[in-house]
């Protein structure tokens, strides 16, 4: 079990496959890109099995979610995701992406055993999406959507970021269209995770903006707690349901107190918080012949000293020195 000083028990493991991207959104990184971590830093494939494996049948998680980077751009991705599906027991596996490379991979992914997939997608308007991530990929995005669902990795859930001043007033128009869809819509407050420290706590587009945006247009009942449980997402009914529209208010409404994750990094580090500024290395074990055992007791040593929350809204918060792109979201 990775239980930490509050109480709180892991069962959601995050896993970067890399820190590579194909896009250069301006809320993750600078419009060159960053120093890529060498291959020989990076877990290898037999590796991450190995990890995973072991947080599964000795730490007691449930849930594994594949992150990057941009994990799609992982060679190695269908089979890892191959031999995941084969663990006993077997965990609820999901992967967040940009959803550039979905159209020809959805199939094989759930062939595999993903079960289903997150997609970002923060504009309708192509000239929008390529301002904010540096380049002409939005239909690629629509069409890798639209393989995801085909393929059945369901309930497709897509991640919007608004930016005052871009796109802060489609919050209505995404949502008619995810509602259009069957995507399940979930808005993210920006957080202090781009490498050029660039982010700014004035002028963010907070949840309640998001709301009050929505309710020009739809009537939102919310969901409830107890409906809720570990997840970050507040979530609403849309016009009485069955439909939803969550929204993630990391900043303004953290929810650490019920927070169950636990993170690897492309090299191979555990951190026990996004916002983390220190990280434990299992790479090192994973390389001289350690136990299954040893590297268990670390992990779990790195989650019993997991602070209690981020404080995103204090002053004092020092952003993490890691690009969201090396952390994985």
């Amino acid at each position: 079990m990775l239980i930490d000083t509050y109480g709180r028990v892991a069962t959601d493991l995050r896993v970067s496959l890399t820190d590579r991207c194909n896009l250069r959104c301006t809320y993750c990184m600078p419009e060159e890109g960053l120093q890529w971590l060498a291959k020989p830093d990076l877990l290898t494939d037999d590796e991450i099995v190995r990890l995973i494996d072991l947080a599964v049948t000795h730490l007691g998680i449930e849930e594994v979610r594949f992150t990057g980077g941009e994990p799609l751009l992982r060679p190695g991705l269908v089979g890892i995701v191959e031999r995941v599906a084969a663990l006993q027991p077997r965990p609820q596996m999901s992967i967040t992406t940009n959803g550039i490379g979905l159209k020809r991979t959805a199939a094989a992914l759930k062939q595999a055993g993903l079960d289903r997939v997150n997609v970002s997608l923060d504009t309708l308007r192509p000239d929008v999406f390529k301002t904010l991530t540096r380049r002409n990929r939005h239909q690629d995005v629509l069409d890798g959507l639209q393989a995801a669902s085909e393929a059945g990795l369901t309930p497709v859930k897509v991640n919007s970021v608004l930016m005052p001043g871009l796109n802060a007033d489609e919050a209505p128009d995404l949502l008619a269209w995810a509602l259009e869809h069957a995507y399940e819509l979930r808005f993210i407050e920006q957080m202090p995770l781009d490498a050029q420290h660039g982010w700014k706590r004035e002028g963010m587009v907070t949840a309640q903006d998001i709301l009050a945006s929505l309710r020009t247009r739809f009537e939102l009942t919310d969901e409830g707690a107890d409906e809720r449980g570990s997840a970050p997402a507040e979530r609403w009914l849309v016009d009485g349901g069955p439909q939803r529209v969550g929204v993630i208010a990391s900043v303004t409404r953290p929810f650490c107190a019920a927070c169950d994750r636990t993170r690897l990094t492309a090299d191979g580090q555990i951190r026990t918080c996004l916002f983390a500024t220190e990280e434990t290395d299992l790479r090192a074990l994973l390389r001289s012949d350690a136990s299954d055992e040893e590297i268990a007791e670390l992990w779990r040593k790195a989650m019993w000293g997991k602070k209690a929350g981020a404080g995103l809204d204090d002053p004092s918060f020092v952003q993490p020195d890691r690009p969201m792109s090396a952390i994985g979201g």
